[in-house]
């Protein structure tokens, strides 16, 4: 294994690494599950975005992984009195389909700011869809989103309930991958990855 292979694998750990830590820290908490984190999904939007999506979808799915993980032994997943098919299908939508598709962002790597923010954007919504569809089908939620609104469609509850975490995750972590970007250390790496 050449050198350059070595530190993409060191800096993708680096990267899941930071991610769960930053995902341990919950801005807002929803009652049943669903929690607006401080910028958890950005360190791998980053590393998908500077090293393309083979690299990137091996690095979210090993985030995908230590969600799992935190699911499992934090919201307690395996407490929910799902049936196997129901807990299989809990696993692959909400957890490791759902945060895989973060390395998906390695599709926009050579656009620039534009690239950062399609990438933030399209990987965020299609977690959303990942989760609305995990609401409607395996949980089949219905009733009060907050006081005064019922809604009795699943799909219309869980695109709603799913929104209220996922709507202020997408737009901190958009303005976050706007931040990093601008910073000088960020635009320094990216002349040099261009060089290379």
């Amino acid at each position: 294994m050449d050198k350059k292979k070595i530190l993409t694998l060191v800096e993708g750990a680096v990267m899941v690494a930071l991610a769960f830590g930053l995902s341990m820290i919950a801005i807002i908490r929803l009652p049943f599950d669903g929690t607006v984190t401080l910028l958890s999904m950005l360190p791998i939007v980053v590393y998908s975005i500077r090293n393309g999506i083979k690299s990137g979808l091996l690095c979210s799915f090993a985030y995908s992984l230590t969600q799992l993980a935190q699911g499992i032994f934090v919201g307690g997943i395996l407490g929910w009195g799902l049936t196997p098919i129901m807990l299989i299908s809990c696993i692959f939508l909400d957890y490791v389909g759902a945060f895989t598709v973060i390395g998906l962002a390695g599709l926009f790597r050579q656009k620039e700011m534009k690239g950062w923010i399609a990438g933030t954007v399209s990987v965020i919504f299609v977690r959303y869809v990942f989760h609305v569809i995990s609401g409607a089908v395996i949980f089949a939620t219905t009733g009060k989103l907050w006081e005064g609104l019922d809604i009795s469609d699943p799909w219309l509850y869980s695109m709603a309930y799913n929104g209220c975490f996922m709507l202020p995750e997408l737009v901190l972590t958009t303005i976050g991958a706007v931040l990093l970007f601008k910073t000088g250390a960020i635009k320094m790496i990216l002349k040099k990855q261009a060089a290379v």
